[in-house]
């Protein structure tokens, strides 16, 4: 067997007894009906009467109940809600920031729970550095009112990996991908953040070859979203942006586990979305993907040299292809505001 495809076949192999059921396809649009599929999990969603959908992404907030420096976080999550009235909330983690962790987690997300708006999470890797645990912490945002991550996969590393789907009138449109980036490092070597793990790829791989099948052999179109960069940052930042500030260098692991090789082959992935730093909000393009940084949105508990928090949107347009993405600041001024093709 050639080292190529042992690799390739390692990789799914490792995931692919604890892969849960695959997300299936959309069923048709509903006129006029907007949000959830009915009579399918909350985790498939459709186009609204006007054709759009529109997911705020909130990062980084850091937030610490109680201290006055977390005023800044949220207010700024519930003006980014109020603005925005997206159909879809994704927190790319670092969401609280002391002990207890519980009281911090529940007010930062308060906003969110009593919104009526679907709500998802993907962990940073400073959400289990206090009082719970990352299990701990997931299960409790789990808990909350409107929140639709789903129990975290069975053999899979991380707790808050999930998918997520978009459907028009012919079926799934896009797919949205959650990976858990973890924490740090405790194997030998190089001390620093986590990646995305083999099992972890398997996993993705195993849904992305499922929603092609479904799609009659076409990828279909999807965004990844995590917490910590991929290392494919540093080169994208290199080869120019094209929307926004790059005031801090990536932070990924030390290590490469071949996620960006695998979403090129599967041919779906057309945009990886992370928070992390605190300093950078681009948007750049590299072989056919985008990276992207959301808008810092936490307070003054943590670091920020750009100004204002707020928070990045995505808009998808039901039938074509490429989105909308542009910042929102907390006075309620936009930035950066730009359409993209794929």
């Amino acid at each position: 067997m050639k080292r190529r495809n042992f690799l390739k076949g390692a990789v799914t192999a490792a995931a692919v007894m604890a892969v849960p059921s695959v997300v299936r396809s959309c069923v048709e649009k509903e006129s006029g009906k907007k949000g959830p599929v009915p009579g399918k999990p909350s985790r498939e969603f459709r186009y609204g009467p006007d054709g759009k959908f529109r997911i705020l992404q909130i990062t980084d907030t850091h937030h610490i109940a109680g201290d006055p420096r977390s005023d800044r976080a949220l207010e700024n999550v519930r003006a980014m809600m109020k603005m925005e009235k997206p159909d879809f909330i994704i927190h790319t983690g670092d969401i609280m920031y002391a002990t207890p962790a519980e009281v911090s987690t529940r007010e930062i997300l308060a906003p969110f729970s009593g919104s009526g708006i679907p709500w998802a999470i993907v962990l940073g890797n400073h959400d289990g550095q206090f009082d719970l645990s990352r299990s701990e912490v997931y299960e409790l945002i789990r808990s909350l009112p409107g929140c639709i991550n789903a129990p975290a996969p069975e053999g899979i590393t991380g707790d808050s990996n999930d998918v997520f789907t978009l459907c028009g009138a012919k079926g799934t449109e896009m797919v949205f991908y959650l990976f858990d980036t973890g924490n740090y490092l405790t194997m030998a070597g190089r001390p620093g953040y986590e990646y995305i793990h083999y099992d972890q790829i398997g996993w993705y791989r195993a849904h992305s070859e499922a929603f092609r099948e479904e799609a009659g052999g076409t990828p279909v179109p999807s965004f990844a979203f995590m917490h910590i960069p991929v290392r494919e940052y540093f080169d994208a930042v290199k080869a120019g942006t094209l929307t926004g500030h790059a005031e801090e260098d990536p932070c990924p692991s030390n290590y490469n586990s071949g996620f960006v090789l695998n979403a090129l082959e599967m041919g779906d992935i057309k945009a990886i979305v992370s928070g992390h730093e605190h300093d950078c909000d681009f948007v750049s393009q590299l072989d056919g993907l985008y990276y992207i940084y959301g808008r810092y949105s936490g307070g003054d508990c943590e670091y920020n040299h750009l100004g204002l928090s707020g928070a990045r949107v995505f808009e998808f347009t039901e039938g074509k292809e490429g989105f909308r993405t542009y910042v929102r600041y907390v006075d309620g001024s936009v930035h950066d505001d730009i359409e993209l093709d794929w």
